[in-house]
């Protein structure tokens, strides 16, 4: 089952185009990347998905239904730009935000205890958030957004204001909460984390999808027979099998990068007998190309084309 299925969704603000005929599958209990370069309108499909705002036109279901003010409580969303309020208490302002999602005040505190405490916040407790650093005022909204256990989570940049650390662990998180079911959603121009997390993406450009699917298929899909060698020997042997290609090397270290474009599989194994014969290997590996790469290569094309 789809978790979000959106269909030709369209919409403008005056004679400004941000969504154009966009269709997006979302699927059930997977971590799927939305990426785009500013402007593209991924915030905006988003802002549909939660209701803050509809479609001019198109259709958005939820879980195999049509999207409805009452799927609102199913779905936790996280957005780009944060805010709290900075005279109020962290635990009480957790507490109203927990009930504005219709969590009991008692199950609210519990549930609050448990992620403070995870999230080794809960010194904080009765502390002004205008105390909090940025980093820690971004822990206390993430524990706000996932409280309610929804089936849909939506994170808008959700590393933003972290430090390394801090990024891992709400990285760590996210992979948790995934693992127990929950489908999550998220938007980032941190290609390391799509990398890293997600199973399924789309690119938006210039309001319109122009990639969708899979991680793992789409970096196949742009493999360009590039590989790297770690190896030793006294010099570069002088041939080179059939369908190997010598593009650059670099002698570091005490031995030799070399970098090939192999051009069949019987090539491979060729090639690793003329090095083991001649030297020693320590690691061959088909180089595939970045989600960066990849990403800049089809935003730069579709811009200029």
């Amino acid at each position: 089952m789809l978790a979000i299925h959106c269909d030709k969704v369209t919409k403008s603000y005056g004679e400004k185009v941000i969504l154009d005929g966009v269709s997006l599958e979302v699927p059930e209990g997977k971590i799927f990347g939305l990426l785009g370069p500013n402007g593209a309108g991924k915030t905006t499909l988003i802002r549909i998905i939660n209701q803050i705002t509809g479609p001019d036109s198109g259709s958005v279901s939820f879980f195999g239904e049509k999207l409805s003010r009452h799927h609102i409580s199913r779905v936790g969303y996280l957005p780009e730009e944060r805010g709290l309020y900075r005279k109020m208490k962290v635990g009480e302002q957790a507490l109203y935000l927990a009930q504005l999602k219709g969590l009991s005040a008692a199950d609210a505190r519990k549930k609050l205890r448990y992620w403070f405490e995870k999230m080794d916040i809960i010194d904080w407790w009765d502390k002004e958030v205008q105390a909090l650093s940025k980093g820690m005022a971004q822990k206390v909204q993430f524990i706000v957004t996932v409280l309610h256990e929804p089936d849909l989570l939506i994170f808008d940049e959700p590393f933003s204001g972290f430090d390394p650390v801090n990024a891992n662990l709400i990285k760590d998180e996210i992979l948790e909460i995934n693992q127990k079911g929950t489908t999550i959603m998220f938007s980032t121009h941190r290609m390391e984390s799509v990398e890293a997390l997600c199973e399924n993406i789309a690119l938006v450009n210039q309001s319109q999808v122009i990639l969708q699917s899979p991680l793992r298929a789409l970096k196949e899909s742009y493999r360009s027979n590039a590989w790297v060698v770690e190896w030793f020997g006294e010099s570069l042997p002088s041939q080179w099998p059939q369908d190997v290609e010598l593009v650059d090397y670099e002698f570091l270290g005490g031995r030799y990068t070399i970098q090939f474009r192999i051009h069949s599989q019987s090539a491979v194994s060729n090639l690793v007998s003329v090095l083991m014969a001649q030297g020693t290997l320590f690691g061959l590996q088909e180089k595939l190309p970045s989600l960066q790469d990849i990403f800049i290569e089809r935003v730069t094309n579709k811009t200029n084309g």
